[in-house]
């Protein structure tokens, strides 16, 4: 749902996509190919939120920030299923894991990989390609070649994603029985992942 607050309605490039179960409020603008998963929470009301092209904020996700803040999710910025990104600003190209925390005023630099389940403190500064874990989050190591493009292997699957969903996506009353021509989900995805296995 697209909600708007006081006068600010959010900006959603056509081309992207905001599940109906998600929730985009206020002062938000998402570029292009931005992929917005059900249960997701962007809520601009007290500052504004730019999600730029490319990125993704997948289910049950939350960004928000303090008053008068504002937060930018640069392009192609990946954020793993029910992160919380609490007034920071995401670096390119960078992946935020499942269940991460990240506070206010932390700053993650481009490419970098935040692992599940970290907690990144408030006012924090991570450098560039900079592989993070832990509670509270720790730098353990550099991103290699090899990592980074696994991750922008990843996000380019949720890049196409929204376009797959204009095309197929609807809501529909459940069947009753399986279907005996039902395709494999392991046929059609088996292309998928064995191109996730090349090295």
């Amino acid at each position: 749902m697209i909600y708007s607050f006081q006068g600010y309605i959010p900006v959603v490039h056509q081309s992207s996509f905001v599940h109906p179960l998600a929730a985009v409020t206020g002062n938000v603008i998402i570029g292009k190919n931005c992929y917005i998963g059900p249960g997701a929470a962007i809520r601009g009301d007290w500052g504004q939120i730019i999600l730029e092209d490319g990125v993704n904020v997948q289910e049950n996700c939350t960004v928000h920030m303090f008053p008068g803040k504002s937060i930018v999710l640069k392009e192609s910025a990946h954020v793993g299923h029910g992160a919380i990104i609490h007034g920071a600003n995401l670096g390119k190209n960078c992946l935020i894991g499942m269940n991460s925390v990240i506070m206010d005023d932390v700053v993650i630099g481009d490419e970098s990989i935040i692992g599940a389940m970290a907690f990144v403190p408030a006012e924090t500064s991570i450098p560039v390609r900079s592989l993070v874990v832990g509670n509270p989050a720790k730098v353990v190591k550099q991103v290699s070649d090899e990592m980074i493009a696994w991750k922008t292997k990843g996000t380019k699957l949720y890049q196409e994603l929204p376009k797959e969903c204009h095309e197929s996506l609807k809501e529909v009353a459940p069947l009753r029985e399986v279907p005996k021509d039902l395709p494999k989900q392991d046929d059609a995805y088996r292309t998928l992942r064995e191109s996730f296995k090349k090295k």
